[in-house]
């Protein structure tokens, strides 16, 4: 996407390229892309099954002809990839994680996934500013790799789940580790409270195929703040793994194409340092094969 005027764009190794330009300059399909990109990625989302061999042809076009396509330039500044309408988030599903929050967990055996949901209105795109809210003190950061949903479903069996996520990307659970906590309820968490302020969920840089990935319970993630390494680990150490997590959460509910889910974070987080956010920091976050996105962290403006 780009910012001022919002459109889908196509990352290849080659550069980042005006989806809409490049299809019709390829003459196939020509009615079908106008409407799968006059629906913006949700609903290019929607239409997965049709969309995604059509974008991986698209792709191999782009780079077999060389100059033929010219990349957009400089000036373009990818925003978020989508703002999916429901944001589902796996809490303590590495068990090192776990263990710094002072969290006791069950045996697997015994358990099920821990899952909460996040605000859309707490997304933001790559460089866009994380804006610490005035009564937070304790901001902490948590990489995760997001899993898309683009065939939606019910009741899906572990072993069909993965066919179900169209792409994947990195998402950043920004958390007011202190606003998570409540005093005034006898119900000691609120964690819509400390997890959904605006900005508190960087995502990006872009979504990548779930084709273009493979084994998604194979994956480097990492995370620095101020070019210092505070996370690093695998995919691989998941509780519940990706497909564990699909299959949880359609046993609860009808998912839907577009729905996204933050799968967990490893060990690494500020709180088990006492070390947190301040205005002025610098956060990467990175998953293998996806990408990375950088995200300033600002304080509230006043005013």
């Amino acid at each position: 996407m780009i910012r001022d005027e919002v459109r889908p764009v196509l990352v290849t190794e080659q550069g980042v390229y005006d989806l809409a330009l490049v299809a019709r300059l390829t003459g196939k399909d020509a009615q079908a892309w106008d409407k799968w990109i006059s629906a913006g990625v949700a609903g290019m989302l929607d239409r997965w099954l049709d969309v995604a061999p059509a974008l991986a042809a698209l792709a191999e076009n782009v780079a077999a002809a060389g100059p033929k396509y010219e990349p957009l330039g400089t000036g373009t500044q990818l925003c978020e990839p989508y703002r999916p309408i429901r944001i589902f988030a796996t809490a303590s599903n590495y068990v090192e994680h776990a263990q710094e929050m002072g969290t006791v967990l069950a045996a697997k055996s015994e358990s099920q996934p821990y899952v909460f949901m996040k605000a859309d209105s707490s997304v933001i795109g790559p460089d866009a500013a994380v804006i610490l809210p005035e009564r937070a003190q304790k901001v902490d950061w948590e990489v995760e790799l997001a899993a898309v949903i683009g065939i939606g479903g019910r009741d899906i069996p572990v072993e069909k789940a993965l066919e179900h996520v169209a792409a994947y990307s990195v998402i950043n659970d920004i958390t007011s580790r202190d606003l998570t906590r409540r005093s005034d309820f006898p119900f000691k968490f609120d964690w819509f409270r400390g997890k959904s302020f605006d900005t508190f969920a960087p995502l990006g840089p872009w979504l990548v195929p779930a084709a273009c990935i493979g084994d998604p319970q194979s994956l480097r993630l990492t995370l620095d703040v101020n070019g210092t390494r505070k996370q690093d680990d695998s995919t691989g150490s998941m509780i519940f793994s990706v497909a564990e997590q699909i299959s949880y959460l359609s046993s609860i509910l009808t998912l839907r194409p577009g729905d996204l889910i933050a799968t967990g974070t490893p060990d690494g987080v500020g709180m088990g340092t006492g070390e947190f956010l301040n205005c002025g920091d610098i956060v990467t976050a990175a998953v293998e094969k996806v990408g990375a996105i950088t995200n300033p962290i600002r304080s509230m403006p006043v005013g």
